[in-house]
């Protein structure tokens, strides 16, 4: 290889009258000498700054769990497929209880392992698999476990001998309510595989904390019935992680609020994504109401130069961090210095997850943005923490809600749900319990991500993401004042803070909210209050489409909000759209303008001879966006019944003909609860 840059050949044939080297010759090959020297010298010093190799977990982390469960001695695995951690935490509470049952069990993500090898699992003894199944959005799997889910589809594996149960998460107020946990238990028995407990089904527009406590009392004892076990009794919290303190450490060694690479905030460097989030300077922030006591805003984000691309419809996830105020107060609370550098360790030295969050870093650094300090905590983290409260009487009732009797469970619904009591409302309410410090940063679970549906068209902005929110704000029954955490920061977000540019850590989570792909196809868009962002967007980009000379087909919205004087969001844009023809129709309900509270289902209705004709004769799509528990609902009731009416169907065939358009992909929802 020595010579393969400076490949130095005489010539073959030389006259001897020549001399063996001329002048140019040797002063190219005195050049080239001294090129190489130089380069042998000084390349040290000219080589780029090398990249940051992951740490070396991730390149030679083993994708079998088969052979590492062996390895380890555990006979229990569980799968989880999370998107906003709480499959996840599910998934470690259920592996951290097969101790009590003389059994080991390892979480484990789908995404970091052969999957393929489940039909191995027998090849250990007792051996069982347990899935915790969110689903997400319309039906679909979570981002971590879309591979398994599409190599389930795909595959023909042979799953018997494998011995399984499923616990799904979702929410009743969804169409697709646990599609994925549900598909996740019919496939598996399906490719051969023995359930051994029936498939759980947990609520989160109900109490899906319960539910999960619900099916796992039951649970476990199925278990230890199939395989002949027997409970040891063993009820004391078992630590997960280790404190270590570091009194001497170099500060560029210590997290920030990264979340993967550390300096990543300072040294940026594409592709983006959630591991590794984008700084958006924020270049605008207003607020939309002219009145009232709400505040809602408009943000923009700037992406010039991320090389980063979304689609309208596409969502925008923000990573926030927490009120200082609540940060301070637990570190006064319980006595401590919040910048104590530390390190919490995985005492199972061969788990994935060293740390439950990036370390080393401060306890500070750990409450501001790595911990979710302010939504009421589950059942487990009062269970553990019980064992700190000096009071017998503090003591109990921690102990009695993290308990499956009933009156426990109702005590943990109103003293905790009901009453929204933060980790520092418990701790200022139960006085006598003060834990270490560090054990509460074990327990408490990640702060997660916000998802906002993207307000802008990328033909138009694209170097830039809009955002529509309302700030939450509200008073609990024991007199404090609850603040969201995301609306809030983002609220205090402005473009220039003393000179410094506020930004926000964000990247694009694809959807499946789409425009039509034939321009030429109408649109009927139903999104009132913040449900009016993706349709922004899209009414954007139909602008666009119509002034690249391209058919646009009619593009109705139906908006609605509280007073047409107060809160209604884009009133200059949206009119102005309607003026030069690329809104069609703008029809916006005023609930409270009037004695009779008029909603957008209302409109719907009072149009339905317009509305039939577009989805009947048309082919319109038809787009909803907005609040699940009670506007999806009663906008699919209204299109059920122009459908019966119209159409002469019954009200079966009203349904099936609307779950027909979901199939097609021509009624669409992007709705939260």
């Amino acid at each position: 290889e020595g010579q393969s840059q400076y490949d130095i050949r005489l010539p073959e044939l030389m006259d001897e009258d020549e001399p063996f080297l001329s002048n140019l010759d040797i002063f190219l090959f005195s050049l080239i000498a001294g090129l190489i020297v130089y380069w042998l010298i000084f390349r040290k010093k000219v080589e780029p700054i090398p990249e940051f190799k992951k740490l070396d977990a991730q390149t030679t982390r083993e994708t079998s769990f088969i052979d590492k469960m062996k390895k380890t001695g555990k006979n229990i695995v569980v799968f989880y497929g999370s998107q906003t951690g709480t499959a996840e935490e599910f998934s470690n509470r259920l592996a951290k209880d097969a101790h009590r049952y003389g059994m080991k069990g390892m979480s484990a993500d789908p995404e970091e392992y052969d999957m393929s090898e489940l039909s191995r699992l027998p090849e250990i003894e007792n051996s069982l698999a347990i899935f915790c199944m969110a689903t997400y959005g319309e039906g679909d799997p979570t981002d971590n476990s879309q591979d398994f889910y599409d190599w389930l589809q795909e595959g023909d594996a042979d799953f018997t001998g494998v011995k399984y149960t499923v616990f799904a998460l979702g929410n009743k107020t969804y169409e697709h309510y646990n599609a994925m946990g549900k598909y996740v238990d019919q496939r598996l028995a399906e490719l051969g595989a023995q359930r051994i407990f029936d498939l759980g089904m947990g609520d989160d527009d109900g109490n899906l904390e319960e539910d999960f406590v619900s099916w796992r009392e039951q649970f476990w004892p199925a278990v230890c019935e199939h395989f002949g076990v027997e409970a040891t009794g063993e009820e004391s919290s078992i630590r997960q992680y280790e404190l270590k303190v570091h009194s001497d450490l170099n500060m560029n060694k210590i997290y920030t609020g990264e979340l993967g690479r550390l300096k990543s905030f300072e040294n940026q460097k594409p592709p983006f994504d959630s591991k590794n989030p984008f700084l958006a300077p924020v270049t605008v922030n207003r607020k939309l109401n002219k009145a009232g006591d709400r505040h809602l805003m408009h943000l923009e984000l700037d992406i010039t130069g991320s090389k980063i691309r979304y689609e309208s419809g596409d969502h925008v996830a923000v990573y926030p961090i927490n009120d200082s105020v609540i940060v301070n107060r637990i570190g006064e609370v319980l006595g401590v210095d919040l910048d104590t550098v530390i390190s919490l360790n995985n005492l199972d030295e061969e788990s994935n997850k060293k740390h439950p969050f990036p370390c080393p870093t401060t306890y500070r650094t750990a409450l501001t943005h790595y911990l979710d300090i302010t939504n009421p905590p589950r059942t487990n983290v009062l269970y553990e923490l019980a064992q700190y409260a000096t009071d017998p009487t503090e003591q109990e009732n921690m102990r009695k809600m993290a308990s499956s009797s009933p009156e426990g469970k109702a005590l943990y619904q109103s003293w905790v749900l009901d009453s929204c009591r933060n980790i520092l409302a418990i701790l200022e309410d139960f006085p006598s319990l003060r834990p270490p410090i560090d054990h509460l940063c074990e327990l408490l679970p990640r702060l997660q991500a916000r998802y906002y549906s993207i307000a802008s068209s990328s033909k138009v902005h694209p170097d830039s993401i809009h955002i529509c929110a309302v700030v939450v704000e509200y008073e609990t029954k024991t007199g404090r004042v609850n603040k969201g955490v995301a609306t809030n920061w983002l609220k205090s977000k402005m473009p220039t803070d003393n000179g410094h540019k506020a930004t926000v850590p964000m990247y694009i989570r694809k959807s499946q909210f789409r425009l039509p792909f034939k321009s030429s196809n109408p649109v009927i868009m139903v999104g009132p209050g913040t449900g009016i962002a993706p349709f922004m967007g899209f009414v954007q980009e139909r602008g666009w489409l119509k002034e690249q000379g391209k058919e646009v087909g009619e593009t109705v919205l139906y908006y609605g909000c509280r007073h047409k004087n107060e809160d209604f969001l884009y009133q200059e844009e949206l009119d102005e759209f309607e003026k030069t023809g690329v809104l069609t129709a703008l029809n916006v309900a005023f609930s409270r303008d009037q004695a009779d509270k008029v909603y957008v289902q209302h409109l719907l209705k009072k149009n339905k001879e317009a509305v039939w004709r577009l989805v009947h004769t048309d082919n319109a799509h038809i787009y909803i966006c907005g609040d699940a528990r009670n506007m999806a609902r009663d906008v699919q009731n209204a299109f059920y019944e122009i459908a019966e009416e119209l159409g002469g169907l019954s009200r079966a065939q009203a349904v099936d003909y609307i779950k027909k358009l979901m199939t097609k992909g021509r009624y669409s929802q992007d709705v939260w609860s």
